[in-house]
């Protein structure tokens, strides 16, 4: 076990500081299989005595049973003890009498309909009713989540009503969380944004986000928050089978995953380590989360974290081609 490689990292010029390992709260709503809730609240409890203490949720995540969950767990934790983001664009309503639920990837979700809103109003009550279910007065970061394919709802309504949070004082940072870098990149560069939560586009297998979301981030000193640091999975456990942007692995993919395993091994360093820590190469990154539904796979992935990769590992990749030249190396000897 070494020291973590890296301290909190201020998000923008918000004034809002994360520690570079936080917490994906969406398998605490269930995700792809129910978690039990005393195990739920030990992720977290985990999650704070390693030090990963932001926890990132949303109301899409289990229709609220993530942040329901994630404030139980933090009930009388002092609050400036971690830093909490949610997210706002789909709106949480009750089911209508003889209306089925549509878990959307969650199992054993409470009642409730998700309905897409990124109006003024929609927006705050889409907040208040998180602040609700978390049991706290305020969060730190809010982000537009999920919004794409809504960007002229963004432009008319959905930021400026979150700008407007964060004028009263109601929010401190502001910005955007998806899976794709290219719309990403265009809302930095247009809006005052202090920070985006980007998942899957940085990794060691997917250089999407470097090549157009991370210079305009750099160029503007907005932060990133990378998420799917995995892949999915593949870059968790490389073998046949496994998930790679929530499908099959496609062959050339899993081959390259292996690889990478591969030279990882070489110099006896998991590859879970090194997905891990890959991202921090780039100046823009300020922190990555993770998420977990066992206290064992969040006490995992702190170790890892400070795991010591020694540079001769990421050159390796590069001169055998498993990782471009042009790329930024997370380089500490």
């Amino acid at each position: 076990m070494h020291r973590p490689p890296y301290g909190p990292r201020e998000l923008g010029r918000s004034g809002v500081s994360v520690p570079p390992l936080g917490l994906g709260c969406a398998p605490l709503g269930n995700l792809y299989r129910a978690v039990p809730e005393e195990q739920a609240q030990r992720v977290v409890h985990t999650a704070l005595a390693t030090g990963a203490g932001y926890f990132d949720t949303a109301p899409h995540y289990g229709v609220g049973l993530s942040e329901e969950r994630l404030g139980r767990a933090l009930r009388g934790r002092d609050r400036a003890a971690y830093t909490l983001s949610t997210k706002v664009g789909r709106r949480l309503r009750p089911l209508a009498p003889g209306e089925r639920a549509d878990g959307e990837g969650f199992v054993g979700t409470p009642a409730r309909a998700r309905v897409r809103d990124l109006t003024r109003d929609g927006i705050r009550a889409t907040l208040d009713a998180s602040l609700e279910r978390l049991g706290v007065d305020a969060v730190d970061i809010v982000y537009l989540h999920d919004v794409e394919d809504h960007l002229r709802e963004v432009y008319e309504t959905g930021f400026p009503a979150l700008a407007e949070l964060r004028a009263q004082h109601l929010v401190r940072a502001i910005g955007f969380g998806m899976n794709h870098s290219r719309p990403l990149a265009r809302l930095v560069a247009d809006l005052d944004v202090d920070v985006v939560l980007c998942a899957g586009r940085w990794t060691l297998l997917e250089r999407t986000a470097f090549d157009d979301l991370l210079p305009e981030c750099e160029r503007r000193g907005t932060s990133v928050v990378v998420g799917g640091v995995y892949n999915s999975g593949l870059l968790a456990d490389p073998s046949p089978g496994a998930p790679y942007d929530y499908a099959p692995a496609p062959p050339a993919v899993l081959d390259r995953a292996r690889r990478l395993a591969a030279v990882c091994a070489e110099f006896e360093v998991p590859l879970k380590a090194a997905a891990l820590r890959f991202p921090f190469g780039h100046r823009a990154v300020a922190s990555a989360v993770v998420g977990a539904a066992r206290p064992e796979e969040m006490a995992e992935n702190a170790a890892l974290f400070t795991r010591h990769i020694p540079d001769g590992l990421w050159h390796t990749l590069v001169a055998r081609g498993l990782l471009d030249p042009d790329l930024p190396l997370p380089l500490q000897d």
